[in-house]
């Protein structure tokens, strides 16, 4: 029975993978993280300082970038980094760089809750009016401040554990591997919870932790060898050289679109894992199910509904084995 349950989580995930244009989602994923992408940093780098100084702050998310997406490409996140943290000759201008900056970051986030929301077939009802937008923005800037939170936590991690490390190595040369795993498993341990939050609440849907959790954990795992394997393509292939002056923005928007389809098939795996082990899914006060013929306005395929319509599971249920 685990083993059909099995098959039927692995056929959903590639069925709903095609059906909802996982793709599509992803470029549009990835167009938005690219205007996102300095705003966020920014914002973290000020969080972060806040408790490691600002240079080390900077010095240190360099640092993981560079490990994330290489050389080429962290040079040019830098420069943006650089150039939307300089500071305004006047308050005015200085204060719609911050509006600027902040509603760039949250431009990312609510791109995600609708790429989530199609993912799980839902809507927000016609009327939610001001309320419903207000909602949706107030969760996207709670999780701008949970991710730079979530990244401060991870670099005192990081740092703490390598100062130990350093100090332990002189001492017993043979603890330098076992705290590098202890590295990367605090490091994946961190990027699952950031998962787990975007998948539980950004969409609206209820759903629960435990039916988040393998999902972000998955999504984790697959982040890890997609970037090892992205970055030895990368390392491997004359792909920056190619474009020449743009060539670092190609590498980045190619680590974008992976991270974009990685993030999206995990929301997959979330959804086709919840359905066919966890607790009956469904919509939010503020949401509902789409009708087939919502899906088909948006280029979408009708969903089979598996269950009978109008139960909480809503359409495309793949019933328990």
């Amino acid at each position: 029975m685990r083993f059909a349950g099995g098959r039927t989580v692995i056929t959903s995930i590639v069925s709903s993978y095609f059906a909802d244009k996982v793709p599509r989602l992803a470029a549009a994923l990835s167009y938005y993280t690219v205007f996102s992408v300095a705003p966020l940093l920014v914002i973290a780098i000020s969080i972060a300082g806040l408790v490691l100084g600002a240079e080390a702050a900077r010095g240190q998310i360099s640092h993981e970038i560079q490990g994330l997406v290489g050389k080429q490409s962290a040079e040019a996140i830098e420069a943006m980094i650089e150039h939307s943290s300089k500071p305004s000759s006047s308050i005015i201008a200085a204060s719609i760089g911050l509006l600027t900056l902040f509603f760039g970051a949250m431009g990312v986030f609510g791109e995600l809750q609708d790429s989530l929301n199609t993912i799980w077939e839902v809507k927000a009802k016609p009327g939610a009016g001001i309320r419903g937008f207000l909602r949706s923005r107030f969760l996207s800037f709670a999780m701008v401040f949970g991710i730079g939170f979530l990244l401060l936590v991870s670099l005192l991690l990081s740092a703490g554990l390598g100062a130990v490390n350093g100090y332990l190595q002189s001492l017993w040369p043979e603890l330098a591997h076992v705290l590098s795993v202890a590295n990367i498993v605090v490091s994946f341990a961190l990027v699952t919870v950031l998962f787990a939050l975007i998948y539980k609440v950004l969409p609206d849907v209820h759903l629960r932790w435990s039916d988040v959790w393998i999902g972000a954990a998955a999504t984790s795992a697959l982040f890890s060898v997609g970037k090892s394997l992205i970055g030895w393509y990368l390392g491997n292939s004359a792909i920056g050289s190619t474009y020449g002056s743009v060539g670092s923005l190609v590498v980045f928007l190619i680590w974008i679109y992976f991270s974009s389809q990685a993030f999206l098939v995990g929301a997959e795996f979330t959804k086709a894992f919840a359905r066919t082990y966890g607790s009956h899914v469904r919509p939010k006060s503020n949401a509902r199910w789409v009708t087939d013929q919502e899906r088909g306005q948006e280029g979408l395929p009708p969903v089979a509904p598996a269950v009978k319509p109008g139960t909480d599971d809503g359409p495309g249920h793949i019933a328990p084995v």
